[in-house]
């Protein structure tokens, strides 16, 4: 028995279908994207300790970022965080607030009902009683400090661990025929609860009802998504799965799943923001490469490294000096190289080579910092030979009324 209010972690440091490449992140978004999701580890860690930063996903940050999309940028928004692995060992500018606190209490509460599933399936090592016993005192524990996060902000978490209650009930009752659409229900109500509360923070009561619609939508295709992309395995396992037990073809769910990202679309057009540009790129333009991530229809060659892919990043920049805007002078002409950072020593490094294993930038990146040296490197793994990258393109079936992509 599963569902997609947190997705399977497949293995990565962190999870979520919004999973962007670094090169499609353009014009600083990238580093955008990376301050919402360091505050929101380090949100879990400031309010909840080490263990609980276990808990951050990609698509939690849309909450945080959400927030901050209808607010006036101000200094307070940002702090400098000290030197991480999963940074290349490097410090950065990482949003902080009431965004990041509220989706470090989302990520929990729903993070801590994945475990109950995954108890009451009896999935893996779960089977054996002492450690089923010691994964729900970990999932009550969570369920108790999202709470708490959640109520000093003034957000109701009991929608969230409503949600998950019913989920299994629904789930128990579905047969062949039942609508799909029914399983999905509780997911949809916990992220339009979720997402509609970021209009609360900001003041920005008009926002309410758009932003619940782009929730409830968001939160279907998430639960899709998961069942798409988990039904080979759960059918060699034998492991439940709603598009198998109720008939649901994988057009169907393909359709459902192209609706639900342009209903998302079309909310985020009836919202205001300040500065709405990340929300967008993620919301109506990210979920369009989940989408055929699932099912499989396209791919990119640095796909599923978050973001942290490449250190060069920003493809077609704008710079007039630099060679991917295209006129101007020659790349570099007229200008000084960077100076070259120091070496790091001996303990820095391992900290560094250890964040890079746990990344897989070692691997798979197709550009990285060596851990002791410093020096560019190329991933052990060429990507490129294995697949067509997809990151100069725009992909909306729509075209963007709120950004200048040309889609």
């Amino acid at each position: 028995m599963r569902h997609a209010l947190v997705n399977d972690s497949r293995g990565t440091v962190v999870f979520g279908i919004v999973r962007p490449c670094a090169h499609r992140l353009t014009d600083g978004l990238k580093a955008e994207w990376m301050a919402h999701l360091c505050g929101l580890c380090l949100a879990l860690r400031a309010d909840h300790g080490q263990f609980s930063r276990v808990v951050t996903n990609y698509d939690g940050l849309i909450v945080s970022v959400l927030t901050e999309a209808q607010v006036e940028r101000t200094a307070r928004q940002r702090r400098t965080a000290g030197p991480c692995p999963l940074r290349g060992m490097r410090t950065a500018p990482i949003a902080r607030g009431e965004g990041a606190r509220l989706a470090a209490s989302v990520s929990l509460v729903l993070a801590s009902a994945k475990i109950r599933d995954h108890v009451a399936d009896g999935d893996g090592l779960l089977r054996r009683r002492p450690l089923a016993a010691a994964a729900r005192r970990v999932a009550h524990g969570w369920d108790r400090a999202g709470a708490r996060t959640g109520a000093e902000l003034g957000f109701d978490t009991a929608v969230l661990v409503d949600a998950v209650e019913r989920q299994q009930g629904i789930e128990a009752l579905a047969h062949y025929g039942t609508p799909l659409l029914t399983l999905t229900e509780p997911t949809e109500t916990a992220t339009a609860a979720a997402f509609a509360y970021t209009a609360v923070l900001a003041g920005r009561p008009g926002n309410r009802a758009p932003l619940a619609e782009a929730g409830r939508l968001f939160g279907r295709l998430a639960h899709l998504l998961d069942a798409v992309e988990d039904q080979p395995a759960d059918a060699a396992s034998g492991a439940w799965n709603p598009l198998t037990a109720t008939g649901t073809s994988r057009a169907e769910a393909r359709r459902l799943a192209d609706d639900a990202v342009r209903g998302i679309r079309l909310a985020l057009r009836d919202a205001e923001f300040t500065d709405g540009r990340l929300a967008h790129v993620l919301l109506a333009h990210e979920l369009r490469t989940s989408v055929d991530r699932a099912f499989g229809t396209t791919a990119c060659a640095h796909e599923g490294h978050g973001g942290q892919g490449g250190q060069g990043g920003q493809v077609g920049s704008a710079d007039p000096n630099g060679g991917q805007g295209g006129g101007g002078l020659p790349p570099g002409f007229g200008r000084q190289p960077p100076p070259r950072p120091g070496k790091r020593g001996f303990l820095a490094g391992c900290a560094a080579f250890v964040g890079l294993c746990c990344t897989c930038r070692l691997c798979c990146a197709d550009e990285y910092e060596g851990p002791w040296s410093r020096k560019k490197r190329e991933g052990c793994c060429d990507w490129s030979d294995r697949i067509d990258c997809c990151c100069d393109s725009c992909d909306c079936c729509d075209a963007c009324s709120c950004c200048d992509c040309g889609a």
